[in-house]
């Protein structure tokens, strides 16, 4: 048993290939002939052996001879534990195929344990880590971590359709340890990250950020608590890691519409937003417009709508001003034909309205109320529910009776259609009671309005009994005249 686990432990390192070796192919190990003949993968495929030196050449085997790997830190002396920790970090570059659970089970057994056993030394934080150290970590969790899903992961259409049921990855338990592993390894007091910025690296967060579109929902909660801790310990790398997640988005929303990680990228960037200093920079007002609002666009907003609100509400708490172009922007990707959305829309826009000061509430204004108006007169009922339960909001109540001049004569026509012709009775009630306020909040206001839209609906009756009569009198001098070859006649 000792034997075979030995056999697959890695050889010796590679030379590097080039100075500037690229780590988008660290997800395939260098393995010894022997490891490769038993090791399987189930999610990156085949590797042609260039991959594997170039894998070699960024993360190159770390193996101590003299070491045997299966010994506990306990029983060696302080001086060869880090050596023990690099010796265990490469017996667990070893990959198995977990497709098949009573393949390898000894085996996926002893790597199990020696994860378990890494996690409580780095969890102990007894010494610092060494370079060595570091770049085996790196090299363990490229090969463990990195791959590439296939194609069956991406049918969902980026989440879409809520009842389907998400993929877990059958790699999970060795998976699980792995991310483990790395948390606690990023998070530790122990770890110089003078000397891990060479190894966390940009191109180690890219294949880090490519792993959020797993359907595994356990593996994206993992790498979100791993990418936070990155972002905060390595201050180096915060703009490469903001401009990546912004490319994901950029994808998403004007290209693909596929991706089952922006809830949990959003989430990140929601705590990211909060430690933004004041004034907010131009690049973080661009974030917004350009990125934010526009993830108001796509169908399957509903997954991710509650972290997007949360980022958005972030920026108007710290520059209240941003109110104003949040709304507009929501006005311009206002749904047409998806009720659901609108009334996630409609909830987004009563947060808004409880935090906006009264100058920006008043640039917004008219647009604003025109189409809460076109909601207030939707034929869905939720719709037109959801729109007239914002008068029950005592401070958009408020900056209603401050502008009732303005407001008022825009909304009027939308309760008085509801009132003569909404088919749900509760609706009806409602918009009643909203009619009964405005009278109460200025009478003399409120019949100047009811006036003038009885005269313009006179006026729309006139102009349609006007179009009904010339279409008859068109009609009548049709039937009149006498049918001649081909030409076209009105029957009757």
């Amino acid at each position: 048993m000792l034997k075979q686990i030995l056999s697959k432990l890695p050889g010796k390192s590679l030379k590097p290939e080039s100075d500037e070796p690229s780590r988008a192919d660290s997800a395939h190990s260098a393995e010894s002939p022997r490891a490769v003949g038993r090791s399987h993968r189930p999610h990156g495929g085949s590797s042609s052996n260039a991959k594997r030196a170039s894998s070699s050449a960024v993360f190159p085997a770390s193996m101590v001879s003299g070491i045997e790997p299966l010994v506990p830190f306990k029983d060696v002396p302080n001086a060869e534990k880090m050596n023990l920790f690099v010796s265990k970090l490469s017996l667990c570059c070893v990959t198995f195929d977990f497709t098949d659970p009573v393949k390898s089970i000894s085996d996926k057994d002893v790597k199990r344990k020696t994860l378990v056993e890494l996690v409580d030394f780095v969890a102990c934080g007894s010494m610092r880590f060494s370079e060595p150290a570091i770049l085996a970590m790196c090299r363990m969790c490229a090969i463990n971590l990195f791959r590439i899903f296939p194609p069956n992961y991406r049918a969902s259409g980026g989440g879409e359709n809520d009842d389907d049921e998400p993929m877990f990855d059958p790699a999970w338990p060795h998976l699980q340890l792995v991310y483990e592993l790395l948390l606690k390894f990023i998070s530790s007091t122990c770890l110089d990250a003078k000397v891990a910025k060479k190894y966390i690296d940009h191109s180690f967060i890219a294949r880090l950020l490519e792993l959020f579109d797993s359907e595994d929902p356990r593996e994206r909660d993992c790498l979100k608590t791993i990418l936070h801790r990155i972002y905060g310990k390595f201050m180096v790398h915060r703009p490469y890691i903001r401009k990546s997640i912004n490319n994901i988005f950029y994808r998403f929303v004007f290209e693909t519409e596929k991706h089952n990680g922006i809830g949990e990228l959003l989430e990140i960037f929601g705590s990211v937003i909060t430690g933004f200093a004041l004034p907010l920079k131009e690049e973080h007002k661009i974030f917004l417009w350009r990125v934010l609002i526009p993830l108001h666009k796509p169908k399957s907003i509903g997954i991710y709508f509650q972290q997007l609100s949360y980022c958005v509400m972030q920026f108007i708490e710290k520059e209240p001003k941003l109110a104003s172009i949040v709304i507009r922007g929501l006005l311009k990707y206002w749904p047409a034909t998806n009720s659901h959305k609108e009334v996630m829309f409609l909830g987004e826009l009563e947060e808004i309205l409880e935090v906006i000061n009264m100058v920006e509430f008043q640039r917004i204004m008219v647009p604003l109320f025109w189409r809460i108006g076109c909601c207030v007169n939707s034929l869905h009922f939720q719709v037109s529910e959801r729109a007239l339960f914002l008068w029950n909001n005592d401070l958009i109540v408020n900056l209603i009776a401050h502008n009732r001049q303005v407001i008022l004569p825009i909304i009027f026509p939308a309760l008085d259609r509801n009132v003569q012709s909404h088919w749900n009775p509760a609706v009806v009630n409602l918009t009643h009671n909203i009619r009964k306020m405005f009278l109460e909040m200025d009478e003399k206001l409120f019949i100047s309005c009811h006036n003038h839209f009885k005269e313009e609906e006179a006026i729309l009756i006139s102009a349609a009994e006007k179009r009904k009569e010339a279409w008859k009198q068109l009609e009548h001098e049709a039937s009149l005249r006498p049918v001649i070859g081909n030409t076209a006649v009105l029957v009757s």
